[in-house]
């Protein structure tokens, strides 16, 4: 084999390296991802998990587009609930891992006034809907196939990898994230806390009405 043709070859590997290895290398947050998918080397992430402090929340973006199933969806729908918006692929293995937690825990907390959202991802729509039957998932997933709705939440808590979990408070704010894939255990940890928080009377938070004044009718 000539030397040209070696390297030829030494080039072929690496590429398909490369495009097996799927989620295997971190992107940071903020950062835009162009291409394909596979060639960009996205990550499952470090499995760190963050609450941030009630005062100190951002307001999510307005994420809103046709779900997978053909209807249309936006987080503002679901003010005055908790959201837990989910960042998968079909071709990310860690996501494949968490699905059966993330269907199991939607069913739980359902009654709780919990909505579960999935942000289906730089991926196609033929597989995406494949992923969704396999698994059972019942909750809608909002189409990002170029991954510019992913960047809308590059202000508050960016999910900085795939898979990545976010949680909405009641008032619309990004309260929580887990980048990485979640268990169980990871996913109630995550979301029970805000749930847990008063519905009013936190800072920025949804105001309930005060008394009627004497008189009004």
């Amino acid at each position: 084999m000539s030397r040209n043709a070696r390297t030829a070859r030494l080039a072929a590997l690496v590429v398909a390296g490369t495009m097996m290895a799927g989620c295997a290398q971190q992107v940071d947050a903020g950062d835009r991802v162009a291409g394909d998918v596979a060639e960009q080397g996205y990550v499952s992430g470090d499995g760190s998990t963050t609450i941030v402090a009630q005062a100190e929340r951002a307001a999510a973006p307005s994420l809103a587009g046709p779900t997978l199933d053909g209807a249309t969806l936006a987080l503002a729908d679901h003010l005055g609930e908790v959201v837990v918006l989910n960042v998968w692929a079909s071709w990310c293995a860690p996501c494949r891992a968490e699905a059966p937690a993330l269907q199991e825990v939607s069913e739980e907390l359902a009654d709780r006034g919990v909505r579960f959202v999935g942000l289906n991802t730089r991926d196609s729509a033929e597989p995406a809907r494949s992923f969704v039957e396999r698994f059972g998932l019942t909750y809608p997933s909002i189409v990002d196939a170029d991954g510019s709705k992913q960047l809308l939440f590059r202000d508050s808590l960016p999910p900085a990898a795939i898979p990545s979990t976010l949680v909405i408070d009641r008032s619309g704010r990004v309260a929580g994230r887990a980048i990485g894939e979640v268990d169980r255990s990871r996913l109630l940890g995550l979301v029970e806390p805000i749930l847990a928080e008063p519905e009013s009377g936190a800072p920025g938070g949804l105001a309930s009405p005060g008394p009627t004044p004497a008189g009004t009718p």
